[in-house]
């Protein structure tokens, strides 16, 4: 057991080893599948502490993991036998509406950062999850409900703070460490610790939603309809077509609910009027039982969050196109689901805002469709099947992928997934940028990049024993 009572003596935060109370409850994540245990929790107060935590677990030896909301799939929120350094108490979230700015704490989760704005009635895109973490989310890309209207959440990154491997405290932003800021637009925690955000906000004057729930067995007919109904639409327009297990919520016919159903959901940025108006065709669906309402998109966020303590299992694919048979095989893959569950099989539309991010280092962003099974489920024993059913129905649509991947929305599928996330030339800028900011590969627990240098020596290595 590492003795921390010198890390305690400088520390400002709290320092939780196994044998402390409290410890397990720091230590859990929203994966319950995931059972990682480290050494030591650092829960920093500010980057003083962030940089005095990094400093000790790197003289001890131990490895590190950097958590703010825990919603890392893969675990990379956790590291066994290690340091965590747990920023959840940096969090605080300043809205400055004239400046259309956000500074955001590396800790804070997009419920703070939307109460917050949506006080000034200003928004940016966050995770779909309120409880996810800000930092996690938008260092791997940042896809959300406004990303058609505004892009992913790294598109709106003004500038980061961040604690590098070495201890110093450096800021990035398109005049300060330009090449660094580029690898945090989707490059994931590979480069430091982020401590602090500063974001572009948007006038959010309106937000609505609506939704229509039927049956699976309408889901192809469902699915038809809604590929062509968002083919042209505008950018106001998010949200997708979702199989699930209805809930039993007033808005759920009491027929559907415990059932697998197939549902429409179509966010607006706009008044419910005007999405009444637009909508219709899908609404035409369900005219008895489709809901169509304004909302406060902070109250919106946190409707649909999945519910922590089950056990997780995600994938993704883009699609280059979905012509009939893609939307067979899709529907017939939500047959396969674990259900009744959480479980939910998405089919989401990108394009708009998105597709315009190309600069960042996120292979394939016009790509117009993307499929995301996500498993939830409590017992062990689904595992197996919860995981064949994710892979199955990617190999499914293989015919249709365009070989990437949004990396935020996989667990660990291996090395070449992550190069196919990155694209392989954005991945080789990327290694560089790590040769030059973390050329010991301390922040690998993310999808992880290989130091530049690390591979040539690699390289050499073998090309000496060849």
């Amino acid at each position: 057991m590492t003795d921390v009572s010198a890390l305690r003596g400088r520390f400002g935060g709290t320092v939780l080893t196994r044998r402390d109370e409290g410890f397990e409850a720091a230590r859990a994540v929203f994966n319950s599948a995931i059972e990682t245990t480290p050494e030591v929790i650092a829960q920093c107060l500010n980057p003083t502490d962030v940089k005095e935590a990094l400093a000790f677990a790197r003289a001890q030896g131990l490895p590190v993991a950097v958590r703010s909301g825990g919603h890392s799939v893969a675990g990379a929120s956790l590291v066994q036998d290690g340091l965590v350094l747990d920023l959840r108490r940096m969090n605080a979230v300043t809205v400055s509406p004239d400046a259309r700015t956000a500074v955001v704490g590396g800790g804070a989760t997009w419920s703070a950062v939307d109460r917050a704005c949506q006080a000034h009635g200003v928004a940016t895109t966050g995770g779909r999850v309120s409880t996810t973490g800000v930092g996690g989310l938008t260092l791997g890309g940042g896809s959300g409900w406004l990303e058609r209207k505004f892009g992913l959440a790294c598109d709106n990154l003004l500038s980061v703070d961040l604690v590098l491997a070495d201890g110093r405290e450096v800021t990035a932003s398109e005049t300060e460490r330009p090449e660094l800021f580029w690898a945090l637009h989707g490059g994931g925690g590979n480069f430091g610790i982020a401590t602090s955000f500063t974001f572009r906000v948007h006038p959010l004057p309106g937000f609505s939603f609506a939704l229509v729930l039927r049956p699976a067995s309408d889901g192809e007919d469902m699915a038809l309809r809604y590929r062509d109904f968002a083919a042209d639409a505008p950018e106001e327009m998010g949200g997708g077509l979702i199989y699930l297990t209805a809930p039993p919520e007033d808005f759920v016919p009491p027929e559907l609910v415990g059932q697998l159903c197939c549902g429409v959901l179509v966010t607006w940025v706009g008044g419910a009027e005007e999405l009444r108006s637009f909508a219709a065709p899908l609404l035409s669906l369900s005219p008895d039982t489709a809901l169509v309402t304004d909302i406060p998109y902070a109250d919106f966020q946190c409707s649909l969050d999945d519910p922590p303590g089950f056990r997780n299992y995600w994938s993704a694919e883009y699609l280059s196109t979905l012509p009939d048979e893609a939307v067979r095989r899709f529907c017939a893959g939500a047959r396969r689901m674990p259900s009744p569950s959480p479980s939910q099989q998405a089919l989401m539309p990108w394009g708009g805002a998105v597709a315009r991010g190309t600069d960042w280092p996120m292979a394939d962003r016009d790509a117009p469709w993307v499929v995301h099974p996500f498993g939830l489920w409590e017992d062990p024993a689904d595992d197996d099947r919860g995981r064949r059913w994710a892979r199955s129905l990617r190999e499914d649509l293989a015919p249709w992928s365009t070989g990437a991947v949004y990396l935020n929305f996989i667990g660990d599928e291996g090395a070449d997934r992550v190069v196919a996330g990155f694209g392989a030339a954005n991945h080789a800028r990327l290694a560089e940028v790590k040769a030059e900011y973390d050329p010991d590969n301390v922040f690998d627990r993310w999808h992880n990049v290989i130091p530049a240098t690390q591979r040539r020596q690699t390289a050499d290595t073998v090309g000496a024993a060849d």
